[in-house]
């Protein structure tokens, strides 16, 4: 099963695909890994986001989505470009879409840290790793 963790962060998401179980998988389509919708996107840009993201998942056979959980009060509230780009997301993704709190995560890094062996190695892509990876069995 591929999964492909995304985390949205103001107006850009950062994609790792996973396929594999927790014990044992690996990343696919290292290469791509943004898309960005303009801070204020019209029409044409949102119709050129959807058809990268659908090209995106059927190319990479992706059979679910997960993505970082907004924070939706308090200081570090989700922006305008986040809420856009989860919107569009649930609208079109023909997929399973799942939202993942980043205490999850946590908690998963306490228990099964160890299992985690193919991490990018930047701060944005580690985090969408770290989504990918609560979506494999």
């Amino acid at each position: 099963m591929a999964i492909a963790g995304m985390l949205l962060k103001a107006n850009e998401v950062r994609i790792v695909a996973l396929a594999g179980n927790k014990a044992n998988h690996s990343l696919i389509a290292q290469k791509f890994n943004k898309l960005a919708l303009n801070k204020n996107p019209n029409q044409d840009d949102v119709k050129v986001f959807i058809q990268a993201f659908k090209t995106y998942c059927s190319d990479n056979g992706i059979e679910k989505i997960i993505i970082n959980r907004r924070s939706s009060s308090g200081k570090m509230a989700g922006g305008a470009g986040t809420f856009l780009i989860e919107g569009v997301i649930l609208a079109i993704s023909s997929t399973i879409v799942e939202f993942v709190h980043s205490a999850t995560i946590r908690a998963t890094d306490k228990r099964e840290a160890s299992l985690k062996t193919e991490k990018p190695g930047t701060v944005d892509l580690d985090k969408a790793y770290d989504l990918a990876f609560e979506g494999l069995n």
